[in-house]
């Protein structure tokens, strides 16, 4: 009997030692291309061989290059306006309309969720050149931060993510907040909005990127460089001003890892709480 038993135990070993490898193996394939950056961008000479474990010769001079060529004080600014205006509006936007399908009851709402759905299905680079005219054009909001803000003001992923996080809350502690006469307002900013602090992080995180990391529209709309952000002033040091460093590759891989940083900080500080959730908290029994 417990030779039968001690066959599924070893089994269950094997399995697991193999998925660790396998995992393993895994994780160092996805690490590998930030170990690159990451040491590329300390390397006093030009990036080649980083075959050593601990690589020698380790540098900050890349980053003093890059800094002294496009001013990375001066984009990391840029982006971060551009970044947190874009994700005030989501915050905004994002929370009043998703509540607005989930729990009111008004003509057309199916209609709008429906249009809604359909605008996630467009690419925003058919749009580019319909928003420089209005936006650069009629509006006169060129090298301007609303101007990098107003075409991701209202973010359609994060508007149905709300929605989707309302619609399935308990009806019943809304219905008893109505019943008390507590306006539609109140009752998002003291009952949903508490529980849908998961959304929230969430919402927030996943925009963070698009902003963060975003070089079309910024490109386009940006002609003076102390107003572009850090994705487009790496560009414009790409092909304009790589050389005036000794190293152009450690230097744009320097550029690289400060673009990189904070969208990797904000992801491990906050990634538990993706799976974590509050409704249950709000029902008693």
């Amino acid at each position: 009997m417990s030779a039968t038993t001690s066959r599924p135990a070893r089994r269950f070993r094997a399995g697991g030692a193999v998925r660790y490898v396998l995992l393993s193996l895994g994780a160092l394939a996805f690490l590998f291309p930030f170990y690159y950056m990451i040491v590329g961008s300390l390397r006093g000479t030009t990036v080649g061989d980083l075959s050593a474990a601990v690589p020698s010769g380790l540098t900050g001079d890349n980053y003093a290059a890059v800094n002294s060529a496009i001013s990375l004080g001066r984009s990391l600014l840029n982006s971060g306006i551009m970044t947190i205006g874009v994700l005030i509006c989501t915050l905004v936007f994002g929370v009043l309309a998703g509540y607005a399908l989930a729990q009111l009851r008004f003509r057309g709402k199916g209609a709008v969720f429906a249009a809604l759905l359909l605008v996630q299905m467009i690419p925003f680079q058919l749009l580019t050149l319909p928003l420089y005219v209005l936006v650069v054009r009629d509006y006169g909001l060129g090298d301007n931060y609303l101007g990098m803000i107003l075409p991701f003001a209202i973010n359609s992923t994060a508007v149905f993510l709300f929605r989707q996080f309302f619609a399935q809350m308990p009806q019943s502690l809304f219905e008893a907040a109505r019943i008390d006469g507590a306006s539609e307002l109140r009752i998002l900013w003291r009952i949903a909005l508490p529980m849908a602090r998961p959304a929230v992080l969430t919402a927030l995180l996943l925009t963070f990127i698009g902003p963060w990391n975003e070089f079309l529209w910024p490109f386009l709309v940006t002609k003076n460089a102390d107003m572009q952000p850090l994705a487009v002033s790496l560009a414009s040091f790409l092909s304009n001003l790589q050389g005036t460093v000794a190293n152009p590759a450690g230097a744009l891989l320097a550029g690289a890892c400060v673009l990189a940083f904070p969208a990797v900080v904000l992801f491990l500080l906050f990634q538990r709480h993706f799976t974590s959730t509050d409704i249950d908290s709000g029902v008693k029994g």
